[in-house]
């Protein structure tokens, strides 16, 4: 038997008596019933299970479940209520950002993690944090600009 792996998720400790080996994404969803985070490659090679581990964007498709213990974790349904979260969903809704959606989840938890982190950042720095995530509805040049709107919104809000 396995020792149980306790971390916090979206604010409230958990504890999983599963396999330490096992990825985060699989207890996410089947464990705890979190449909947020969504399977896409299983190979990081699409962003969709995207969640943030303390400060960082992790793929939960390869992350082990004992990486996460002691840490803090915020999926996409984490995000709610969340002065960041209220920016970036009106900018994507101001932008038209996505189509589909599937991909959306991986790509807000990243642009989250983003936007928490610091100073506002300027396009270079949103590409990059981006990079990670495949959007095959071609939606990335109207994600981008919802996120610089976010970003700037949330600057003047902290001006203010």
């Amino acid at each position: 038997m396995s020792k149980p792996v306790a971390f916090r998720l979206n604010g409230k400790p958990v504890l999983v008596a599963r396999e330490g080996d096992i990825p985060l994404l699989h207890v996410l969803r089947g464990d705890l019933g979190l449909t947020g985070t969504r399977f896409g490659c299983g190979r990081e090679s699409c962003g969709a299970c995207m969640v943030a581990v303390g400060d960082q964007p992790r793929h939960a498709c390869t992350l082990p479940l004992a990486a996460v213990d002691g840490r803090d974790v915020v999926t996409a349904d984490g995000l709610a209520g969340h002065h960041v979260d209220q920016a970036l969903r009106a900018a994507f809704r101001a932008e038209q950002a996505g189509q589909c959606g599937y991909c959306l989840s991986g790509i807000l938890v990243s642009a989250f993690a983003l936007l928490r982190a610091g100073p506002p950042p300027d396009r270079a720095t949103i590409i990059a944090a981006l990079n990670p995530h495949l959007c095959r509805c071609g939606a990335h040049p109207a994600i981008i600009r919802a996120v610089e709107r976010a970003a700037a919104a949330l600057a003047r809000e902290a001006r203010a």
